[in-house]
């Protein structure tokens, strides 16, 4: 019997446009025991732009195919190199850690999606995919209104309810955390 063994990765980068994952680039992996802290930002601000800070995410799933069934690996990482501050003050890093937690959110609720999924042997490239694209898609739209939503931690209520959305979310996806 022969084995059909394909490997697939896909890559998400916050904001909203997309890079590919560059081999030398220093990455660390979403950890509830470890909060970034400012010395991980290490790439150099951009001075066309007025934010204070930039966090840069990614949400990859690499999936194997064996005969009939499926296995995955989802990845929920914060890059150095391509992250960086300008106004390093403790409120803004706390915003930005809502990102990066914003990103594991999305990777606990892809892992939901794929154990969710029957697997078939014609649609699953197509349907993984779709999966992917609409996690992927729904977590930038998230990113986007939690910056909306308190104009990049300008409105200091509004972040503060924001933290306690984000926490209650990984919460509410804690069984789905276990994705590695």
């Amino acid at each position: 019997m022969q084995q059909l063994r394909k490997i697939f990765l896909l890559l998400f980068f916050i904001p909203a446009f997309c890079f590919s994952q560059d081999k030398n680039e220093e990455l660390i992996e979403w950890s509830a025991s470890r909060q970034l802290v400012w010395s991980d930002y290490k790439g150099r601000p951009d001075p066309n732009s007025d934010a204070a800070a930039l966090t840069t995410t990614y949400l990859g799933i690499e999936y194997h195919i064996e005969a009939k069934s499926f296995t995955w690996k989802i990845q929920c990482r914060f890059s150095k190199t391509r992250s960086w501050g300008e106004s390093k003050t403790e409120y803004i890093l706390q915003h930005e850690q809502g990102h990066f937690d914003i990103a594991e959110i999305f990777a606990r609720k892809l892992n939901k999606k794929m154990s969710e999924y029957r697997f078939n042997t014609t649609t699953y490239q197509k349907d993984l995919r779709a999966i992917y694209e609409s996690v992927a898609g729904e977590k930038g739209d998230f990113q986007d209104q939690y910056d909306r939503e308190t104009d990049h931690s300008r409105k200091k209520d509004q972040q503060a309810e924001w933290i306690k959305k984000i926490e209650e979310l990984l919460k509410e996806y804690q069984p789905y955390s276990d994705y590695n």
